[in-house]
């Protein structure tokens, strides 16, 4: 089940409080950047980042659900509703993730 773009609004305002959060559409799924870095993505209309030790730390109780068949496990972020709390855990998080790699 691809998500929707409803979804991904709700989440792009949720979100609006960062500088610089991106997204890029896969296969009816969208990939969310943080000032250049992926932090998680939106799968079946779900959040999920990458189980950072800070996001692992900010949300010891998180399920840890695949976004797709052959996928690593992300963190199911389910306190979308808390813009304090996204804008925490992305900041949180963004010195912890690889530099994306540029394409040749």
């Amino acid at each position: 089940m691809a998500s929707s773009k409803e979804y991904l609004d709700f989440m792009l305002d949720q979100l609006s409080g960062l500088d610089e959060i991106s997204y890029r559409t896969m296969m009816g799924e969208y990939i969310i950047y943080y000032r250049g870095k992926i932090v998680g993505g939106i799968y079946d209309d779900r959040f999920l980042v990458k189980p950072t030790k800070s996001a692992v730390a900010m949300m010891p109780d998180a399920e840890t659900e695949l976004p797709y068949e052959g996928a690593k496990a992300m963190l199911l972020v389910d306190n979308v509703e808390n813009r304090d709390f996204l804008r925490d855990l992305l900041e949180a998080m963004y010195e912890e993730l690889p530099a994306v790699k540029k394409k040749k």
